[in-house]
């Protein structure tokens, strides 16, 4: 089975782990904000789930609803029409930073 198992390597492209992951999100897209959650995360990037995603290449900031609510700035990667999208994800404010870093780690520690 030489070849059957090139399309899986070319489909998964990820190098850090995810983490199923539920979250609310708020997404801050120019004026408008829009609800979504997540479904999983790493440092890299996240899926949200959203009735209506955006397109490939689009740019917003996401607030995690969290105790500490974390923003991250986005970039649409992938879209999953009717489900959401696949987007990478940086953390630009010293506060979110630690915060996304203690996500992230509970999320290691705990084995999801």
């Amino acid at each position: 089975m030489g070849s059957g198992d090139h399309p899986a390597r070319r489909n998964e492209r990820r190098w850090a782990p995810r983490y199923s992951f539920r979250a609310d999100l708020e997404i801050e897209w120019g004026s408008a904000v829009l609800r979504g959650s997540t479904r999983d995360i790493s440092t890299s990037g996240m899926f949200i789930e959203a009735a209506d995603p955006l397109w490939v290449g689009a740019g917003f900031t996401a607030r995690l609803t969290l105790p500490h609510p974390v923003r991250l700035n986005c970039f649409v990667k992938r879209v999953e029409p009717g489900l959401g999208m696949g987007v990478t994800v940086a953390v630009s404010e010293t506060e979110s930073q630690k915060h996304f870093e203690d996500l992230l780690s509970s999320l290691t520690n705990t084995g999801s």
